[in-house]
């Protein structure tokens, strides 16, 4: 995608770690596939990209040897945390990736291999976004964040994602933070307005959400009867949780084999964000909230309390927002310069709703029960 990528022994002998090549076994969008057939790139593949983005902008920005190894090094590192399908995981974690990623440096050969030329907690702080370093690797507007904007909007065919890396990395500065020029100004807006239309059509598509749900609820499952350690998530691979679920009896198997055969619940209510008085108050519901509701639904439609799922969506949170840009003398926030960013923030909710699935055997049984009432949810 970005062309031959050159990689220095040292580099090699990082990325031929086991526990950078299980990234080969981790897909980027998690279960996307059975919405998108393409969307089969890993892990692997974007860390790569990201090196290749941070090696370019650390070029530009005329950082010297050291530093530019150690944002190519951070790159290569910066998801090595990740569990089984991505984010789709993280959801059920009691702990982020990037917790995860320093653990697995810290507590792997990982960090013999780094104490042979750097301090293996520098590379952890930059992949944590400290320091002007730490903001090319996880910052507002991040080498991550436009690697994956491109590569997931290629392998899904959705043109939203495709943004001017060129003119983004070329419009950038180092100074005591990374901050863009006032030239890359409308770069940044394109990457912003690319990923607020990839979410309702790739991130949160509204049958990647009820795939993703029903193999969260299978993974929570797993953690409950101990056939999965959670604080070992990041040895699993995909194929890993696959042929464990699928080697269980009961339910686990059988959400497993219902996601194999494409055989989705159905989305049973949906309420919109945008359509209620509070949205924000939707994203504080706890998880031990949703099971009480779960729980109660279930009893009222004589359901089973494991086939009765409520998804509430991610938070629709734009960090490019906050993007230090550089005017005159003067340095201010994206957000205080742009209407299209104004705009988009105003909208944040549009694309955002709680939805209620059911396995569709179960489905005709809520066609008259009010959830809206039921979960106390007011609308305008």
């Amino acid at each position: 995608m970005h062309g031959n990528l050159q990689l220095k022994n040292f580099e090699v002998k990082l990325v031929d770690t086991p526990q950078v090549q299980r990234l080969r076994r981790i897909k980027q969008l998690g279960f996307t596939y059975l919405v998108y057939p393409g969307a089969n790139h890993t892990r692997f593949e974007h860390s790569m990209g990201a090196m290749f983005l941070a090696s370019k902008l650390a070029d530009h920005l005329d950082l010297d040897d050291d530093e530019k190894e150690i944002v190519r090094i951070s790159a290569i590192l910066h998801d090595v945390g990740h569990g089984p399908f991505s984010h789709v995981s993280e959801a059920v974690l009691d702990y982020s990736h990037e917790i995860f990623t320093s653990k697995v440096i810290k507590e792997s050969q990982i960090a013999d291999i780094l104490s042979e030329s750097f301090d293996p907690r520098e590379i952890i702080d930059v992949i944590n976004g400290k320091g002007p370093l730490g903001q090319i690797i996880s910052g507002e507007l991040d080498v991550d964040r436009m690697d994956y904007l491109l590569r997931d909007s290629h392998y899904t065919g959705v043109a939203y994602g495709v943004i001017d890396v060129e003119r983004l990395i070329y419009n950038m500065k180092l100074k005591k933070n990374l901050v863009l020029d006032i030239k890359g100004v409308q770069a940044a807006e394109s990457t912003l307005v690319a990923r607020y239309f990839m979410y309702p059509s790739v991130y949160q598509h509204h049958t990647t959400r009820i795939v993703n749900s029903m193999f969260r609820r299978c993974l929570r499952k797993l953690f409950e009867n101990g056939d999965v350690v959670q604080d070992k998530i990041y040895e699993y691979d995909d194929t890993d949780i696959i042929s464990i679920s699928r080697a269980k009896e009961g339910f686990i198997k059988e959400i497993m084999i219902r996601l194999d055969n494409r055989d989705l619940f159905k989305n049973v209510f949906c309420l919109k964000l945008d359509e209620i008085d509070y949205p924000e108050e939707i994203f504080k519901i706890s998880r031990e909230d949703i099971k009480k509701y779960e729980h109660e639904i279930s009893e009222d439609l004589d359901i089973p309390a494991d086939y009765v799922i409520i998804d509430v969506p991610e938070y629709p949170s734009f960090d490019e927002m906050r993007t230090l840009v550089s005017v005159d003398e003067d340095i201010v926030k994206l957000s205080e310069i742009s209407s299209i960013v104004g705009a988009l923030n105003a909208a944040r909710f549009n694309h955002a709703d709680l939805c209620i699935y059911l396995p569709e055997n179960y489905a005709g049984r809520a066609s008259t029960f009010s959830f809206e009432e039921y979960l106390n949810l007011g609308q305008k």
